[in-house]
């Protein structure tokens, strides 16, 4: 079992940052993939930002890349997403998730219970 707690979500305004934290506990850490997705009211929950075992391999949704930048912190079983230039459209729900399988996090393995960021104009 690997459990996940976000933290770092609040209320910031269009163009602000935000740095989200996920603190991982129980199985090895370094032996998953990580990822943030997100949902938005009334939408399907999306995929963000994912990061490789190792940190060296990332990957982001075409509507955060240059924004948003995911990084993981092994000794600490620490996943963070940084957010900046914050848009409207970015408030949702955030969720970290953990693959243990795949890069691509499609079946992830666990995630925790989302942190809100809301982006006022």
């Amino acid at each position: 079992q690997v459990q996940l707690v976000e933290s770092g979500g609040g209320l910031v305004q269009a163009g602000g940052s935000l740095r989200l934290s996920c603190a991982a506990s129980g199985r090895t850490f370094t032996g998953y993939y990580m990822g943030w997705f997100r949902q938005a009211p009334g939408l399907e929950r999306e995929f963000v930002a994912a990061i490789s075992s190792t940190g060296g391999s990332t990957n982001y949704a075409d509507s955060v890349k240059g924004r948003f930048t995911i990084s993981r912190d092994n000794a600490k079983n620490s996943v963070y997403l940084q957010m900046n230039s914050l848009k409207p459209e970015d408030t949702a729900v955030y969720y970290c998730a953990a693959d243990y399988r795949s890069f691509s996090l499609r079946q992830p393995d666990y995630w925790g219970q989302g942190t809100q960021v809301t982006v006022s104009s």
